[in-house]
């Protein structure tokens, strides 16, 4: 195992480039001369293993905190300050406010929490992409390859999944300090380089620093990585605190750019996420930007001070200096904001209004996003959300199937009264058909990630579950269409008996199914094991019924003898729908019962 690891490691071309990076840096002239060449593929070469290693270290991190993340921020309260402090801390977890912004989406979607609420957390996802920079400001390059040691240490010997991920997490974290050691290295020599002096100097200007800062952040989709890069420029002496300011708010903008793209295309509540993104950075932005050198002066009365002169001085104090500003900046705009959360939320939703029936009849998606399959937990969530979704249409299926057998005109659908009952549930039962393909294709998808074990478990009984309740779906609308018809031509009505214990059946076997819902929502062992008990009891309700409709059958009733056929088949059908319930509890239960256990040994 250690050795099939060690080779996958090696073979990694960010790592073999991080092995031979050391010739390149040795390789500048001694002359004091630039070799362009030298110097433009030692600065790409360390920016690639600084992303790199900030992907390692998220992708570790998100793997030890996982399943913990969805808890933390499914339990949000209406407290908008409570919101505030698990965004930035979720947001330091996966280092990255694009994923909790489309975890945000999907929980707001979902009625797990309102769009007002989810404002304070995108306010601290804001607040959580600054450890980051923190973090860099340090100047731990020093230690960067004892970091990469420990880390791979961890990840091939640890005892534990969870040791696994913490050493990822420290691997990524020296492969992102090393990287920023070769950038500095290579930016070096650029000290003494009037011209590149000269144009970093101009960044002082607001206007163009903002428009540099946002421009690059977009290009390389990572503020966090472009927050770095202003820092090592900074370590070299070679930026003003005035001139990495405007860089750091145009990275701000630039962040919110790739939200507002992605947004394009998705659902109203996706798209009213990123405006809020796109209108606190600008808002924020448009504040702070008119007083800039006051802003500066403020950071510095703040920040460690040094005894060195000139450059050597700009080298000691501007790196935490500017992660200071970075920090501020987004901390205050969270304490600014977060009081008038409900002003922005009714600015955005006259922006984008409630469409009334927008999605329900389109057949399509509503959770389901590609970009989050790189963090399973959230990924996961999405897919928990969409099967969800499934339930609460199979639900409303179940309640209206009943009633073309007991009335003549069975009336309209009661959500969608534009609808017949029976186009209802013909409808439902196409977006089922639908929705289990695409759940089962991104559940595999998920499946293609490194995951542990619960979440492992997970992903085929989400698969089974979705498969079981496009199965209900199919019991229904294949037998609808053909029973009623039967029925009608009949022109004769069920016995009384047998009429009453038809509906009382499906009241049984629907009230069945809504447990379910509920039981699935939280992975509650304890409500699946009642779901599971209430199938036996239901089953032999069933046989109970099918005994007195015999009864009535020996007894020549003439309604029970011309509506046999028609009785026994809804019986059956109603019965094969409580067997799948039984079998989705089963899974829960098994689901659930995993997760406690895993809980207990940790």
């Amino acid at each position: 195992m250690g050795k099939l690891l060690f080779m996958k490691f090696i073979r990694t071309p960010l790592v073999l480039l991080l092995l031979i990076s050391p010739l390149f840096a040795a390789s500048n002239p001694e002359d004091g001369a630039i070799s362009w060449w030298v110097l433009t593929m030692t600065l790409f070469g360390g920016l690639a293993l600084f992303l790199y290693g900030m992907e390692k270290m998220s992708s570790g991190m998100k793997k030890a905190a996982g399943d913990k993340m969805r808890s933390i921020l499914s339990a949000l309260t209406n407290n908008r300050y409570m919101g505030l402090m698990v965004g930035a801390f979720v947001t330091m977890i996966i280092q990255s406010s694009s994923a909790t912004t489309v975890m945000l989406v999907s929980f707001v979607q979902a009625g797990l929490m309102t769009f007002v609420q989810s404002l304070g957390v995108i306010l601290g996802a804001d607040i959580g992409t600054t450890v980051t920079a923190q973090l860099v400001a340090f100047k731990l390059t020093d230690y960067a390859l004892l970091m990469i040691a420990i880390g791979f240490g961890l990840m091939m010997f640890g005892r534990n999944e969870n040791q696994k991920n913490i050493g990822e997490s420290v691997l990524g974290f020296g492969i992102l300090f090393y990287g920023m050691k070769l950038m500095s290295d290579a930016m070096f020599p650029l000290r003494t380089y009037e011209p590149f002096i000269t144009t970093l100097s101009h960044l002082e200007n607001p206007l163009l620093g903002l428009l540099v800062g946002a421009a690059f952040t977009a290009l390389i989709q990572s503020s966090s990585a472009f927050t770095g890069i202003i820092i090592v420029l900074a370590q070299q002496g070679l930026l003003s605190l005035d001139a990495g300011i405007p860089l750091i708010m145009g990275a701000n903008i630039g962040t919110c750019i790739t939200a507002g793209l992605a947004s394009i295309g998705a659902s109203r509540e996706a798209k009213r996420v990123a405006m809020a993104h796109v209108m606190f950075k600008i808002v924020g932005v448009l504040l702070f930007i008119f007083w800039i050198p006051w802003y500066a002066d403020i950071i510095r009365a703040i920040s460690p001070a040094s005894t060195e002169v000139g450059m050597a001085n700009l080298s000691a104090v501007v790196p935490r200096q500017i992660a200071n500003a970075h920090t501020i900046f987004n901390v205050g705009l969270a304490l600014v904001f977060i009081p008038f959360t409900g002003i922005f939320a009714n600015i955005i939703l006259r922006i984008f209004p409630d469409v009334e029936d927008e999605r329900d009849l389109t057949i399509a998606t509503w959770h389901l996003d590609d970009s989050a399959i790189e963090t399973p937990a959230m990924a996961l969530d999405l897919a928990r959300s969409e099967i969800a979704r499934m339930a609460k249409i199979t639900g409303r299926m179940l309640d209206g199937f009943i009633q073309p057998f007991l009335e003549n005109d069975p009336g309209l659908d009661t959500v969608h009264p534009q609808l017949t009952v029976m186009e209802g549930v013909e409808m439902r039962e196409r977006k089922l058909d639908f929705l289990e393909k695409k759940v089962k294709k991104y559940l595999l998808q998920i499946g293609q990630e490194e995951l542990s074990d619960t979440q492992i478990a997970e992903v085929f009984g989400m698969i089974t579950i979705s498969s079981q309740m496009e199965s209900i779906g199919d019991i229904m609308e294949r037998n609808l269409r053909p029973l009623v018809t039967k029925k009608r031509a009949l022109q004769l009505d069920f016995s009384e008996e047998g009429k009453k214990e038809l509906i009382k059946y499906n009241t049984k076997v629907c009230k069945q199914f809504s447990r379910l819902e509920k039981t699935f929502s939280e992975l509650d062992p304890k409500r699946a094991k009642k779901v599971m008990v209430k199938e036996e009891k239901y089953l032999n309700l069933e046989a109970q019924y099918r005994e007195s409709h015999f009864q009535r059958l020996h007894a020549a009733r003439e309604e029970s003898v011309e509506t046999d056929a028609i009785h026994t088949e809804l019986l059956e059908m109603m019965k094969q729908i409580n067997l799948h319930t039984g079998e989705i509890a089963k899974i829960i239960y098994d689901l659930g019962s995993h997760e406690e256990n895993e809980g207990k040994s940790e």
